[in-house]
């Protein structure tokens, strides 16, 4: 497995899975492949694929079990890779609130600065929640998360809205969809001045139109 870049904001998607399998083996020896595949949101046979994996570097072992079913448990070695993908997560994890919180400290002090007082955050996530600490520090209103995938009508105290409401009541996006950032910035320019949807610099969003981009 690759080492994971010390400035991405989160573990590769490797190490995500591999971390998830070892929770749930070190959680339950008798979990079976399909509920590891759906725990852990991928393919029945990429679980399988992983999991040969972490016997082959001998992560974890396996058992034969009554009714033909196996046992997995995680060897020494297991539980030390879990116990370092963990810290890693947890690093990880703490450097991209930091991080996120600096850069959207950022980007409301551009709004400040353009008198763009009522702001929308174009996606629900993460961030979306840091920046609720963050524009405690501004004179800006959160006027509301818009996801049309949301199944929740209230975020982090912002009322959750389908669509983007009428230009009159906001005056910037700020694009807080990690999934997506590129489709969630093209969408929300499609709908809205593209001078105010403004996006975090660490989601490494093309401001190039999509027929541009078609044409490279």
């Amino acid at each position: 497995m690759e080492k994971s870049d010390t400035n991405s904001p989160a573990l590769d998607n490797e190490a995500k899975i591999t971390l998830g399998l070892l929770n749930m083996v070190h959680g339950n020896a008798a979990t079976s492949q399909r509920s590891m595949a759906g725990d852990l949101g991928i393919a029945l046979g990429l679980a399988n694929a992983y999991l040969k994996r972490c016997i082959k570097k001998g992560l974890i072992k396996v058992s034969q079990a009554p009714a033909n079913r196996y046992a997995y448990y995680l060897t020494p070695k297991g539980f030390s890779e879990k116990s370092r993908l963990t810290t890693e997560f947890l690093s990880q994890s703490f450097n991209l609130f930091r991080h996120a919180r600096a850069e959207g400290a950022d980007l409301l002090s551009q709004c400040e600065t353009r008198g763009w007082n009522r702001v929308a955050l174009y996606g629900q996530s993460d961030l979306s929640e840091i920046m609720t600490l963050s524009v405690r520090d501004f004179d800006i209103e959160l006027v509301a998360v818009i996801d049309q995938n949301a199944s929740v009508a209230e975020f982090a105290g912002l009322p959750v809205l389908a669509a983007i409401p009428d230009r009159k009541d906001v005056d910037a996006l700020i694009i807080c969809n990690i999934s997506q950032p590129q489709a969630a910035y093209d969408e929300a320019c499609a709908k809205f001045p593209t001078e105010n949807v403004l996006v975090y610099e660490f989601l490494g969003v093309s401001k190039v139109s999509n027929a541009k981009r078609g044409k490279k």
